[in-house]
């Protein structure tokens, strides 16, 4: 192999090691016209090479970050002297669809022939930003929880007394005022008793227990137990699962208590009956739970607050359920609560959650 050989060799090797990197690498000439643009830039930028090759940089820059970026490379032109070159710096960095995304960059020089050449080295930070910003949450309410924790060891005393003594003198008094200001005591403690449990279930990290679920199984047997309640309120309730079992890697306790939460706020959202329906489908490697009623629906103005912690458009709820359930599945990794609602029409609840790995490959 003679040397020109060897070196076209080399350099074949170079570009496939930067073709398959997991940075996007980007080169420009002085006149900013892109002559590289590797597999990785395609998919971070959206763009394809033939989009981009031989045109301006300006194609896959927003008009702020084009104004910067040719005022640096003239600057350089001018004087040699490097502003951002050799040094990484983040910024906002836009997709072929518009889609904003925050990026690290990074920026080398190189001269041959003559000519000076450009290229920028660039991560896309969506991922690590949401996970930074998931152990931030974290830490925020695993503080929160400790001090709910002591709070509520504080008062949960008091209000068992409270409601113990209240409940002494219901039995004992017939005087009809009295029992009706009783009776509030009574259900006001009890209020109270469960917003101080939701507020140690939000506040908490869960400490999930991970096993082999059968989605499927989880579906009728929530389905056997709010049939009678349904019955009672003219609701139709109706299970729709795919044959055989739908296995996913989850605490069974706390994926059941989440789809009871959502079914029995269909039920309330049901005053004059409906239909309510639970329904598995397997989809890509996952398993899709939908909990569809045809209720009320959730006003638009109103959609975007259904997971906030305290909204509620129960006179006596605690507006931690939904903020509960959410976080809930959240913590299972590669999960995700959603919601579709039309005002009059219904609303929609789906979980997504991964099949486990034994089952996806069957």
């Amino acid at each position: 192999m003679d040397e020109s050989q060897e070196e076209k060799k080399e350099l074949d090797i170079l570009l496939a090691a930067v073709e398959n990197t997991n940075e996007a690498f980007v080169t420009i000439d002085e006149d900013h016209k892109v002559l590289f643009f590797n597999r990785t830039a395609e998919r971070i930028f959206g763009y394809t090479r033939d989009e981009v090759l031989g045109r301006d940089l300006d194609v896959i820059m927003s008009p702020t970050c084009s104004r910067d970026h040719h005022g640096a490379i003239d600057r350089y032109i001018r004087t040699g002297r490097p502003t951002r070159i050799g040094h990484e710096s983040e910024l906002l960095a836009t997709r072929k669809g518009g889609e904003t995304f925050p990026a690290s960059i990074s920026f080398s020089v190189s001269r041959q022939g003559g000519k000076t050449y450009f290229t920028g080295l660039v991560r896309d930070l969506t991922e690590t930003k949401a996970l930074q910003e998931q152990v931030i949450r974290s830490e925020r309410l695993a503080a929160l929880g400790q001090v709910i924790a002591e709070i509520t060891h504080e008062i949960k005393n008091p209000m068992m007394m409270i409601g113990g003594f209240a409940h002494q003198l219901l039995k004992q008094t017939r005087d009809r005022k009295a029992q009706e200001k009783l009776n509030i005591i009574v259900q006001e403690v009890a209020r109270l008793e469960k917003l101080l449990r939701d507020l140690r279930e939000f506040y908490l990290p869960p400490r999930l227990n991970r096993q082999e679920v059968d989605i499927n199984g989880l579906l009728r047997e929530i389905y056997e137990l709010s049939l009678n309640q349904c019955k009672k309120k003219k609701i139709v309730l109706e299970v729709d699962t795919e044959e055989g079992e739908t296995r996913a890697l989850a605490d069974r306790d706390r994926i059941k208590q989440v789809i009871l939460n959502l079914v029995n706020n269909a039920i309330d959202a049901m005053e004059n009956g409906g239909k309510l329906s639970l329904q598995s489908k397997r989809s890509g490697g996952k398993v899709l739970v939908t909990v569809r009623d045809t209720g009320c629906g959730i006003p638009r103005p109103e959609q975007g607050k259904v997971f906030s912690p305290f909204f509620t458009s129960k006179e006596h709820g605690t507006g931690l359920g939904l903020s509960i359930s959410k976080r809930i599945i959240e913590e299972h990794r590669g999960s995700s609560l959603t919601m579709e609602s039309e005002e009059g029409k219904g609303t929609s609840f789906q979980i997504t959650m991964p099949l486990s790995e034994g089952h996806s490959k069957e």
